[in-house]
């Protein structure tokens, strides 16, 4: 007897179309083999499926037992294939209607007892179905709300007698309620900053305009402390981007069952030992990496010359392309990676340079090794360059500054310009930005990034035109001389 059930892998963030055939033949020496080129934890599922048929007190099959994932030519990974898969020899041994398991697909990880278990990548696995005209996906409860955002009707099952007791029209789920809306989680405030009037104005430039920014200096002067807090002064996100951070954190498997829909910019940051793959993704499954998971939020790298330098410059591509196109033997993934990069460094390897009280002890050799960490082609993209300089005791004994709250007004009040109207540079702006092309080493991607820049600083202002002053400022912010 020769069944079948319907689920999906997911290649990058992409699902594929995977039938589940379970082929069961009663004579012959017992046997059960998974093919289709599963990898381990998918052939693993025999013997999750065979415990959690049996702990449902249902009859598995008996004899020569065959399921193939097709097509076969698809690498299929994880844990997810186990519904499916025992939904399938159900069919094929008639404890359950195959025409009814036809209309719905399903994803699910079988504990040994026959409960199910949340697995990642649910919403693309309903997206696919919903692509095939298939309107409902078992599944494990936690991951309804989940599969609901991509418009199919979830059926929520606990146990897998819970599966079968429905596909019989003997259970009715009931309907999975979208969760409220968590309260967002309270963000570092950038009134705890003291002093540092220049870098708190680059970091409003760099909210307004999603422009990359860079804090130079020596250790302890709150650069750190001054990246972690641009998150405080972004919006939340709109549906169509708050979807796709939630397709790839889904994929990842860092989606909180509590929170279905990711409405907050995604905030990453990684360690500087991190790998290249860590980084823009890959491995052995190609999974998204940490400048995907900061999609239409931040990237923060702290001790930017401490990274390796592969991993920097694999940053290149997704800061200009807003992707990251990954290509392995086994095939192809493209994930979007549209995120805003900030990153702090010191200005030599023992710190002390730009610091009035301390005497840099580094060779020349040294400070050049240092620098070569990072590529001029890398730094050329970053919109906004920072001295932060060592605060004074009066600045650190003032009183709380302007709140994040306070700033976020005027971000997203600029945001709303720059998205009705363009804003077109007067004659001195213009020739101010030809000067600064001929007189300063500015390449034509460093003249775009100061024009958008300038654009920005016109909104904040809520003026209609780009003024020579708007230009000043934004070629302020990347004079060579505050990496010196």
């Amino acid at each position: 007897m020769l069944a079948r059930a319907v689920t999906h892998a997911v290649v990058g963030l992409e699902p594929r179309r995977v039938e589940v055939e379970a082929d069961v033949h009663e004579t012959g020496l017992p046997a059960f083999a998974i093919v289709g080129l599963p990898d381990r934890a998918c052939a693993e599922a025999r013997t999750r499926v065979r415990s959690g048929i049996v702990s449902a007190e249902l009859d598995f099959p008996r004899g020569r037992v065959t399921v193939n994932l097709a097509p076969a030519g698809l690498r299929k990974e994880g844990s997810g294939y186990d519904l499916p898969i025992a939904l399938a020899l159900l069919a094929a041994s008639r404890q359950i209607p195959q025409g009814e398991l036809s209309r719905h697909a399903a994803v699910g990880e079988l504990a040994l007892d026959g409960r199910l278990r949340r697995v990642g990548g649910v919403l693309a696995v309903a997206e696919g179905a919903r692509r095939l005209g298939l309107e409902r996906l078992l599944c494990p409860p936690e991951s309804a709300p989940e599969a609901a955002l991509a418009g199919v009707r979830p059926v929520p099952v606990a146990h897998l007698a819970e599966a079968v007791a429905y596909l019989r029209g003997e259970l009715d789920p009931e309907a999975v309620e979208p969760p409220p809306e968590p309260e967002p989680a309270a963000l570092p405030d950038l009134a705890e900053v003291r002093g540092q009037e220049r870098a708190r104005r680059a970091l409003e430039i760099a909210a307004a305009g999603r422009q990359n920014l860079l804090f130079a200096g020596p250790p302890g002067t709150g650069k750190t402390m001054l990246a972690r807090r641009l998150p405080s002064l972004l919006p939340p996100l709109d549906d169509a981007a708050a979807l796709e951070v939630t397709r790839i954190h889904s994929v990842a498997g860092l989606l909180a069952p509590e929170q279905p829909l990711v409405r907050t910019p995604p905030f990453r940051a990684p360690h500087h030992s991190a790998s290249t793959s860590a980084i823009v993704g890959g491995g052995p499954g190609i999974r998204p990496g940490e400048a995907s998971l900061a999609h239409h939020g931040v990237l923060l790298l702290d001790e930017l010359a401490e990274f390796a330098r592969p991993a920097l410059e694999a940053l290149r591509q997704p800061l200009e392309d807003g992707v990251v196109s990954i290509a392995r033997a086994a095939g192809r993934a493209v994930f979007p990676a549209r995120f805003q990069l900030v990153a702090t460094m010191n200005l030599c390897p023992c710190g002390a340079r730009g610091d009035g009280s301390a005497i840099c002890s580094c060779t020349a050799q040294r400070l050049a090794s240092y620098r070569a960490k990072l590529s001029r082609a890398l730094l050329d993209r970053f919109d906004l360059v920072v001295a932060v300089p060592r605060p004074r005791a009066a600045e650190l004994a003032a009183e709380p500054s302007e709140s994040s709250a306070a700033v976020a007004e005027r971000v997203a009040l600029a945001r709303s310009r720059l998205a009705s109207a363009p804003l077109r540079r007067t004659s001195d702006a213009d020739a101010l930005l030809s000067r600064a092309v001929d007189r300063l080493p500015l390449s034509g991607r460093g003249r775009a990034r100061v024009a958008r820049t300038a654009r920005t600083i016109a909104a904040l202002a809520g003026g209609e035109e780009v003024h020579a002053e708007h230009v000043a400022e934004a070629l302020a912010y990347r004079s060579p001389q505050e990496l010196a």
